[in-house]
């Protein structure tokens, strides 16, 4: 097998993490591979902003896993920097390798790194398989979390 790279995202990767965001149930009915307009423009966002690390894991050519770090500097918690991790997606062939601890992993070593004192992630609330991953990698659920469509 191939060797693993963790790598910040390049705009050529854009089909590739689209795809893994899509392929999942919830994420089929909210992600539209077809038209990668949105993305793009949302990658160049995340692009210019040094506090988005939009992060790929490639294996050979191919993207295999994906997350998004982001680096919150704030007043709260002493004027404590935070790190959210999201979007989380290995791909199927991939699953159960250990790959989504690597991806992980790499997010916390990073967010230490940069000075972050809480590392802090969502889920939604039917993924009941990626909360047993996260509560094995030392997370636990400390929050009621609410959201707001616009």
């Amino acid at each position: 097998m191939n060797e693993l790279q963790i790598r910040p995202a390049v705009h050529d990767d854009i089909p590739a993490i689209v795809a893994l965001l899509a392929d999942d149930p919830l994420g089929a009915q909210r992600e539209s591979p077809d038209d990668l307009d949105p993305y793009n423009a949302a990658f160049e966002r995340l692009a210019d902003d040094p506090n988005q690390h939009q992060t790929v894991a490639v294996r050979g050519d191919r993207v295999v896993g994906v997350l998004q770090l982001t680096i919150i500097p704030g007043l709260s918690r002493r004027g404590a920097t935070r790190s959210i991790i999201e979007g989380v997606r290995v791909h199927a062939d991939e699953r159960g390798t250990g790959l989504g601890t690597q991806l992980v992993e790499w997010a916390v070593a990073e967010s230490r790194r940069q000075g972050c004192r809480l590392v802090q992630l969502t889920s939604d609330v039917s993924r009941t398989d990626a909360h047993r991953f996260y509560k094995r990698l030392g997370f636990e659920a400390s929050h009621v979390g609410f959201k707001l469509s616009i």
